[in-house]
């Protein structure tokens, strides 16, 4: 049993669901106590400076909560957030971010990220924060995701936009309108309109 001043530092981790040493850090606590947490076999290093408690409970979205806090400026796109609304079929093996269009590539060392480049409004649009395992990772919406797979089309593959357009149609009633507000901004409402046709 940890002593009670490491009992309210695994608390605090347990809370935050995954941390870096300078998230501890804002909360007074010092990065060798985390260190020496993880040594003891309280806290489990999941990849260059990240932590989770020892009994933490994974999901099946575990990677992208480790993205998050890594590239906290990025927002899960394409193939990645596909898969995270079922809206298709594919299985990726990278991770697609979102990033702008003159940010860094970040490098992880657990992790293979696919980067696409967004210009400043189709970044800012459509996107959604969701919680997976107390951290905040931000997926862009269904509908913005399937117009981004039309404007990536050379890179995701045309039928999987195609494939993506018809899941989101089925699932939402309606949902055309959304689909064209955000083909407008990625600029690709021309390309989109004969397969809106075509299923409509």
């Amino acid at each position: 049993m940890a002593p009670q001043a490491d009992q309210h530092v695994l608390r605090l981790v347990k809370r935050l669901g995954m941390v870096r040493p300078v998230d501890l850090e804002a909360h007074g606590v010092p990065r060798s106590r985390l260190y020496e947490l993880a040594d003891a076999g309280h806290l489990e290093r999941r990849g260059r400076g990240l932590y989770v408690a020892s009994d933490h409970a994974y999901s099946e979205n575990h990677t992208l909560a480790q993205v998050a806090k890594r590239v906290p400026g990025g927002v899960i796109c394409l193939l990645t957030a596909l898969r995270f609304h079922e809206l298709t079929t594919q299985l990726p093996r990278d991770v697609w971010i979102a990033l702008p269009e003159k940010a860094r590539r970040p490098r992880l060392d657990f992790i293979r990220l696919r980067v696409a480049r967004f210009s400043a409004a189709a970044l800012a649009a459509g996107v959604e924060t969701h919680t997976v395992e107390g951290v905040q990772v931000r997926v862009y919406s269904e509908a913005k995701t399937v117009a981004d797979c039309f404007k990536y089309r050379n890179k995701v593959g045309l039928d999987v936009a195609i494939e993506a357009l018809k899941d989101f149609l089925g699932r939402h009633r309606g949902g055309v309108s959304a689909v064209v507000k955000f083909a407008r901004i990625c600029r690709v409402e021309r390309v989109m309109r004969p397969y809106l046709e075509a299923i409509v």
